[in-house]
């Protein structure tokens, strides 16, 4: 395992590669509530940041018309503006379309709530910007919509993925290391759902801190590792002498993280469950891909007989530790703002 972690330090230079910007789940949303027969309230929220506010532009449906003046107010990083839309003939089979999404890296969810309690869900993307109503909203729409949302807020959250790599390079041996990635998936899974079903709530900026400290943490941890042939000290680190227990407290944390993620694009009121559900088996899903990414490439070095430095490792965790720092000191100042 000791060259296998050494490569895989290696994708850190990747991860390193992309911005150090906090986790934020990117996909705009449009939003339709059926309160009268034919008759819409509608909630449009974007992010400012990057320009995407100024963009993007939803399009009323050909054959619709909005009733009131579209209001509009700012919370945070995101700009939400609510109207009234009315369509006499109904929503099904109509085009809806949102100008200046070809132009961006984010998707758009749509959802439409009908009076009767069924709902759809539908993602808009840069390469397909325009979408068809369907007649019939479907199980399956809201199954693919969240799975999907959850695979890129994993992959998109550049602060979990360093949590993970770190867990990656810490642990020693496969069974601690299925035991610890098992315990974090469990953990999370627990906070995400009761977050999101409303049996906890638990303020967003302060768990982002604490996300960030967490990865400090594991930098930490990860910098005391013994240099290669130095005996280790094994007692002195909590993190490799009970890997499962901290990966598994630092997950409950990280699952309120996902679910004030989910809670920014909403979910259908009338699929709620089975919403959460797979946005988690999205989430899981591009964990694995991540770790599988990981190991991949720590093959591919080995199979190659590239030599990996030995400082690898703490070089790594330097440089994790000082993007932690960061978010935790940036994400502090937000508590209190």
């Amino acid at each position: 395992m000791t060259r296998a972690r050494s490569c895989a330090a290696l994708v850190a230079a990747v991860v390193f590669a992309v911005p150090a910007f906090a986790h934020r789940l990117s996909p705009a949303y449009f939003g339709l509530t059926e309160t009268a027969a034919g008759v819409f309230d509608v909630q449009w929220k974007v992010s400012i940041s990057g320009g995407l506010a100024a963009v993007l532009e939803p399009k009323v449906p050909d054959g619709c018309s909005l009733t009131e003046s579209v209001r509009t107010y700012v919370v945070d990083d995101v700009r939400f503006q609510h109207a009234a839309l009315s369509c006499p003939d109904g929503l099904a089979g109509r085009t809806f379309t949102v100008s200046g999404l070809e132009q961006t890296q984010t998707d758009v969810l749509l959802r439409v709530d009908y009076l009767d309690g069924t709902a759809s869900n539908q993602r808009l993307t840069p390469d397909a910007p325009v979408v068809t109503i369907p007649e019939r909203p479907s199980a399956l729409e809201t199954v693919r919509t969240y799975t999907v949302l959850g695979v890129e807020h994993i992959l998109l959250g550049i602060d979990h993925l360093l949590f993970v790599l770190a867990l990656l390079l810490i642990v020693n041996g496969v069974g601690r290391l299925v035991a610890t990635v098992t315990a974090f998936t469990l953990a999370h899974s627990i906070t995400l759902g009761a977050a999101t079903l409303g049996f906890i709530h638990v303020p967003s900026a302060p768990v982002e801190a604490v996300i960030a400290l967490s990865i400090l943490f594991l930098a930490s941890e990860l910098a005391r590792r013994p240099a290669r042939g130095a005996a280790a000290d094994e007692s002195a680190n909590l993190a490799r002498r009970f890997p499962w227990v901290v990966a598994f407290a630092f997950g409950l944390l990280h699952g309120f993280g996902f679910a004030g993620a989910l809670s920014e694009v909403g979910m259908p009121q009338q699929a709620v469950p089975l919403a959460l559900l797979f946005f988690n088996v999205g989430v899981e899903i591009g964990q694995l891909v991540f770790i599988a990414a990981v190991f991949g490439f720590a093959w591919l070095v080995r199979l190659t007989a590239v030599r990996v430095p030995a400082l690898w490792p703490r070089a790594v965790a330097y440089g994790v530790g000082s993007i932690a720092a960061f978010w935790v000191v940036e994400r502090t100042i937000a508590v209190f703002e």
